[in-house]
């Protein structure tokens, strides 16, 4: 096999300079032979990265590679062959729609970002149907802490052009990046926001019992419920086994870094008030919504006993006991 870099994609730029956007660049400055930009509104953390190679604001102590460059002149998406949208996802559209017209016909754009757009579609159905570029989707069990400390991290390419995946192995070989592939891009956003949702749920059941039996009994629970729901919302079967599927949401209610699975503790403990978690509720409130607001029109809700108990306890119609004794019956 030729080892010679022959992918087309040589300038990269990273849209936001948060967490995943952070250590996304710094993954990909691993990889000598691509250009790769930060691109920011944040003028202290562009400085820091540019003169001390640091993002003390997300990763305090941590040095970040000297290659790394960010910029805040969006002159540098002209070029651009690869552009990663790590911006909230309600942000994702608005932005590309301000900013079309610097990007070349050609770009690829990635979608980071996980939820619905303020129109309750998925970030790249909403790109494709607006604009012309190429639109992948990468999902995948990967908090950003690990990821610039070099942990082996693994994500699902969510593209309909398999012609463009190895192009993504190119961009990616040097680096500590797992991938794997799948056309179904729709099914590879679903359960980036599905899987936030059942963490939630698993964090509250864990709250209440805290036994590894009762873990892996709902766990299960919640993963067919997860299944039956993508799949009736257009995802395939195949995408559930796929590292956005099985494995983000395996990280995502498990462990203690993650925000959703946190916030269900909260709730589940009667710790919880909107103020300790106002961002994870709304994001996780409104993807309830989004869904229940669908599946009513299409079948009972009580068919998803996990979503329906959600989507009241988001609505104050039960509270924790309520929606625990109904998630033990048989």
């Amino acid at each position: 096999m030729n080892t010679e870099f022959t992918s087309k994609f040589k300038k990269i730029v990273i849209i936001g300079s948060g967490s995943i956007g952070t250590a996304m660049a710094q993954a990909l400055a691993s990889n000598n032979k691509l250009d790769t930009t930060i691109l920011s509104i944040e003028d202290e953390v562009i400085d820091e990265i540019n003169h001390l190679h640091r993002n003390s604001k997300y990763f305090p102590g941590f040095r970040l590679a000297s290659e790394l460059k960010a910029v805040s002149d969006k002159s540098v998406l002209n070029e651009a062959d690869l552009v990663f949208l790590a911006l909230p996802s309600v942000a994702v559209i608005p932005y590309i729609r301000e900013n079309a017209s610097l990007l070349s016909p050609q770009v690829v754009l990635v979608n980071l970002a996980k939820g619905f757009d303020r129109e309750g579609q998925t970030i790249s159905e909403g790109l494709l149907k607006e604009f012309p570029f190429g639109v992948v989707a990468m999902k995948g069990p990967s908090f950003a802490r690990e990821m610039i400390n070099g942990s082996p991290t693994a994500f699902t390419i969510g593209c309909k052009d398999n012609k463009i995946w190895p192009l993504f192995e190119e961009v990616f070989v040097n680096t500590q990046v797992y991938l794997d592939f799948s056309k179904d891009i729709k099914g590879v956003e679903l359960l980036s926001i599905l899987k936030n949702i059942y963490a939630i749920a698993v964090g509250m059941m864990d709250a209440q019992f805290n036994t590894a039996n009762m873990r892996f009994l709902f766990l299960t629970r919640a993963f067919n419920e997860m299944r039956s729901i993508h799949i009736l919302f257009g995802g395939k079967k195949s995408t559930m086994f796929k590292y956005c599927g099985f494995g983000d949401f395996g990280l995502t209610a498990l462990n203690d870094l993650s925000r959703n699975r946190t916030l269900g503790l909260l709730i589940g403990k009667g710790y919880f008030t909107e103020q300790i978690s106002e961002k994870v509720l709304l994001e996780g409130r409104l993807a309830v919504n989004i869904f229940c607001g669908q599946i009513i029109h299409s079948r009972h809700l009580d068919t998803f006993p996990i979503m329906s108990g959600l989507y009241h306890i988001f609505s104050g119609q039960t509270d924790v006991s309520e929606f625990v004794e109904q998630m033990l019956q048989k």
